[in-house]
């Protein structure tokens, strides 16, 4: 197996990996937070536009940990800075 095919299957399951694992931990969180905010809705409706946005914004916050992880995979599989140092060694 030469270096391009190595660089290229590594890209591939690391970004795999990436936006499996990068996606877990945020989906967890997300259900966590928004179970929590119906059981404080529940307890306290007269808060409820606080609740609202602070789950909002938490929710918002959460999500850009996925979204960062997605932007990962996708510099891995098709802007993946390896390919030019294993280009350069081939000229």
């Amino acid at each position: 197996m030469d270096n391009t095919t190595l660089i290229a299957a590594a890209s591939i399951i690391t970004a795999g990996l990436t936006i499996g694992l990068g996606v877990l931990g945020p989906g967890m969180g997300q259900g966590r937070a928004v179970a929590s905010a119906l059981l404080a809705l529940a307890q306290q409706p007269d808060a409820s536009s606080t609740i609202t946005r602070t789950l909002f914004v938490g929710l918002a916050m959460i999500e850009s940990m996925a979204i960062y992880c997605f932007v990962v995979s996708m510099i891995l599989l098709f802007a993946n800075p390896f390919w030019n140092h294993v280009i350069a060694q081939v000229k």
